[in-house]
């Protein structure tokens, strides 16, 4: 994938460090690139993002393209990330999201059911809340939270989507990726995290 078009690699000169490719009409999907809700970005990676949305550049030499598309970025993410805390973001149609931006360490919905919609599970860049959530109901769902977090909870096609996941057990698939996917001290941190409500207009 390069300049959103699919590109076949023709020849590698590994000591030039040079690749060659040529536009191609067919190919594999392409995962999604930018700020979207990546599977799998780590936390770090996704606090990088996070402030790098804040204004921070990264300590690279940026062409025009990108800086215009970092600049197109923070004008459509300001009510996504904040310094030093998350935001709840609650939309004008009843929906109500915490941008965690915490990418595999976002805490897993089960113990929160009070708050989270179950079965939305958004990818580890927001976490959607209960339209009815406020910050006194948010804090109580928090406070009943145990010590020990449970891990993530796994799509079934997720599972499928995996090699060779038709030789293995369901419960054994669940419960590997589960436990490769999670991220549970980084969670304790995040959910420990202040937060603050915003309504927004218009969206």
């Amino acid at each position: 994938m390069f300049a959103g078009r699919n590109r076949l690699v023709t020849r590698v000169d590994w000591y030039r460090r040079r690749c060659f490719a040529e536009p191609a009409g067919e190919g594999g999907r392409a995962p999604r690139s930018g700020f979207a809700s990546v599977r799998g970005r780590s936390f770090r990676l996704a606090r990088a993002a996070r402030d790098v949305l804040l204004g921070g550049d990264p300590p690279v030499r940026l062409t025009p393209r990108a800086a215009t598309g970092l600049a197109v970025a923070r004008e459509g993410h300001p009510h996504t990330v904040h310094h030093g805390r998350t935001l709840v973001a609650r939309h004008t149609d009843g929906v109500v999201r915490r941008w965690t931006r915490a990418g595999p360490a976002s805490p897993s919905p089960r113990p929160l059911s009070a708050v989270v919609v179950p079965h939305r599970w958004a990818k580890g860049q927001w976490i959607p809340l209960r339209e009815h959530v406020v910050p006194a109901s948010r804090r109580a769902a928090v406070a009943q939270v145990p010590s020990g977090l449970c891990l993530p909870e796994v799509d079934e096609r997720t599972v499928r989507r995996r090699k060779f996941a038709q030789a293995s057990p369901a419960g054994l698939a669940v419960a590997t990726l589960a436990a490769r996917t999670a991220d549970l001290p980084h969670a304790g941190e995040v959910l420990a995290e202040p937060v603050r409500f915003v309504r927004l207009w218009g969206t």
